[in-house]
């Protein structure tokens, strides 16, 4: 990963926008949807756009464009103005993104899944911006449309939470609940007052607050190809507190929450297994292949369930079958 994603605060200062035509219009459009205040220097005297920019200049020379106030600049004028401005906004620390030309760039501009609150973006590192279209019309297509609202209905209730649940852990599982449980549902499927309604007394039931054990999930890391981990222990990997895991493959170990606590499984380590799971922490086993319980066997002194989601075993596997000459 060459590009860090970083969704930027359009509120702390204008855009600058500089270029005319397609490409510019283009931006300038996606600036509007994101309500950023935009200052345009274009280079022609063609008439109003679609969208209003906050300040239009028409006729500026690169080197007397305003910069110092810009929250970020967008170039696409596809003449050598591009490489004027570029090298000043850099020169000021600005990000500046300059429309095909990803050398001339601090950031890129990925393709957009806006749902409001849920904002996702694709990226190719600026070098298959066709290919990122594509992936953004599947996510369009898997996305609730009213995941914004939800999103938003629990920013709502954050602060409300946060003083019925002053830790982070049982915070983060409460969460879990609404977004999987019926609260969601009732959202997503158009019931926003009964959704806020449950929401509400959930948070003041501290019934609800109550942390029951967690099985402990043992994952087969199969041939250790994370494109062949199954969905349910994909799922595992991001609601883990704590992976214990053998001499697994590094991107296997990436499918996991980012702050999930990472500890190699050694015969010295078992102890810290069965503390975490008496400490009401949700862990996962991440072993070797298909994940054998009988290698596992001290897991059983925790008393709590163990759930076994298998490894994909190398046999079901489609290989391409090379026929003799």
């Amino acid at each position: 990963m060459r590009y860090f994603p970083v969704f930027l605060d359009l509120a702390t200062g204008p855009v600058v926008l500089v270029g005319s035509g397609a490409a510019a219009l283009a931006k300038l459009r996606l600036l509007h949807a994101a309500n950023a205040r935009v200052r345009w220097y274009r280079n022609d005297a063609a008439g109003p756009s679609p969208e209003r920019a906050n300040e239009v200049i028409s006729g500026a020379a690169p080197d007397a464009i305003e910069l110092t106030d810009a929250v970020a600049v967008v170039v696409a004028d596809g003449s050598p103005a591009d490489e004027v401005v570029a090298a000043r906004a850099r020169a000021l620390r600005i990000p500046v993104n300059v429309v095909d030309r990803p050398e001339l760039s601090t950031f890129i501009v990925p393709a957009i899944v806006d749902r409001g609150d849920v904002v996702v973006a694709i990226g190719t590192g600026g070098l298959a911006p066709v290919l990122a279209r594509r992936l953004r019309a599947r996510i369009e297509a898997l996305l609730p449309a009213r995941i914004g609202e939800l999103a938003a209905l629990m920013g709502r209730y954050r602060a409300r939470l946060a003083r019925a649940l002053p830790t982070y852990a049982p915070r983060r599982r409460f969460w879990e609940r609404v977004v999987d449980g019926p609260i969601g549902a009732a959202l997503l499927a158009g019931r926003p007052l009964a959704a806020e309604a449950a929401l509400a007394r959930a948070i003041g039931d501290p019934a609800r607050h109550a942390n029951p054990r967690s099985p402990v999930v043992l994952i087969g890391a199969g041939l250790g190809d994370p494109d062949l981990l199954t969905l349910r222990a994909l799922n595992a990997l991001q609601d883990a507190d704590v992976i214990f895991h053998e001499d697994v493959n590094a991107p296997v170990l990436d499918c996991a929450r980012r702050d999930a606590e990472r500890v190699v499984l050694t015969r010295a380590a078992e102890p810290q297994v069965l503390a975490a799971v008496r400490a009401g922490r949700r862990v996962v086993v991440l072993a070797h292949g298909d994940a054998d319980p009988d290698r596992f066997l001290f897991l059983r002194a925790s008393g709590a369930p163990v759930v076994r989601v298998p490894g994909v075993a190398a046999l079901t596997i489609a290989l391409p079958v090379q026929e003799a000459a």
